[in-house]
Formats: C-alpha cells, sequence, structure tokens
C-alpha cells in the first residue's frame, strides 16, 4: 500500500496531480484541496491510497489523513466505488461529511452529482455506526434545522449551506435563518 508520497508537483491535468517522487512520475486522482495544497510549492506530502483492480492501479490523493480516512469508509459502503468517494471528500470537509452521518443528514450527500437519494441513505445507514465523530459544542441539529428552513424558503441545498457557512453555529436557528437571509439580499 502506498499510503503517502512526498516530492515535487509537476502537473496538474483534468486526470489529477503529477508528483515526481525521486525521479518517478506519479498520476494522483487528487481532492481539490491536494491539488491547492500542491500549487506553488517545491515540495508536497499527499496523503494517499492505491485502489487495486484486476486491470489497474489507481492513487487516490487528499490533503490530510481525514480526507483518506473518510474516503476509506466511504468503499466500505455496497455501491460506493472510488469516483463517488473521491467526489464525496472533495466537496466538503470531512468534519462536516462525518457530522451528516451522525446526524443521518442524507440530504447533504444528494446534493452531490452522482449521488441518489438511495445511495445517500445507504451511505448513511452503513456509516453511522463505524463513524466516532465529536460533533462539537454547538448544537448540530440546529445546523441541519436553519439549512431545511432556507430550503424550504426557496434556496438550494448548496445556496443554504452557502449562506450558513458565515453564520455563527452556536447561535439559535432563529438568529442563523435571520442572518444568512440578510447576508442574501
Amino acid at each position: 500500500m502506498i499510503a503517502r508520497l512526498r516530492g515535487k508537483p509537476v502537473a496538474s491535468t483534468p486526470e489529477g496531480l503529477v508528483l515526481d517522487v525521486g525521479g518517478v512520475g506519479y498520476l494522483v486522482s487528487a481532492t481539490p484541496s491536494a491539488v491547492r495544497k500542491a500549487d506553488g510549492v517545491d515540495e508536497v506530502t499527499v496523503e494517499t491510497y492505491l485502489h487495486v483492480r484486476e486491470d489497474a492501479l489507481q492513487l487516490y490523493g487528499f490533503a490530510e489523513r481525514a480526507e483518506r480516512e473518510l474516503f476509506v469508509q466511504l468503499l466500505t459502503v455496497n455501491g460506493i466505488g472510488p469516483k463517488v468517494a473521491l467526489a464525496i471528500v472533495s466537496g466538503s470537509p470531512p468534519a462536516e461529511l462525518r457530522r451528516a452521518i451522525v446526524l443521518e443528514d442524507a440530504a447533504r450527500f444528494q446534493a452531490i452529482p452522482g449521488i441518489g437519494k438511495k445511495t445517500a441513505e445507504r451511505i448513511v445507514l452503513e456509516l453511522k455506526e463505524k463513524i466516532g465523530v465529536d460533533i462539537g459544542p454547538a448544537a448540530p441539529h440546529a445546523d441541519v434545522t436553519a439549512r431545511d428552513a432556507l430550503v424550504e424558503l426557496g434556496y438550494s441545498l448548496a445556496d443554504a449551506e452557502a449562506a450558513l457557512a458565515r453564520v455563527d453555529r452556536d447561535l439559535p436557528v432563529e438568529e442563523q435563518v435571520r442572518l444568512a437571509l440578510k447576508a442574501a439580499a
């Protein structure tokens, strides 16, 4: 298993990031955060996962260990392959995705292209017991409730989450919604 690579980023292509490690160029399908981490630096360390298939070896790269760990957990879900797992991990910070799993927020995963309702529910169902996560001191259910309120008011799921990202999560739900609406206006 190749768990980490440290090398010089020599190219960023649609297929991924190319790292020169000791004269060997490794093509790594990477999360956007891993690509940003490699941008403009002489040397970068990328956490990796080697996916072995009968016809190919594919490296997947991550900016941090938490991304890789969640990616590996997603691969245990029936019907989730490495491309879908990479898309999921690429969309949000691992802590937010873990929180969504713990809170059984399948809608969070349905917002990701290529994830339908049944797959989103399967992710939550199969990973809920495996994810040990500290969901923080704020009332996490309030985040979901505030987001759901914005969706009910006509916001898309992504727009509601973006609006709430700029709001203090320790505030009461009503205040979160009010501030999110004010910022969007």
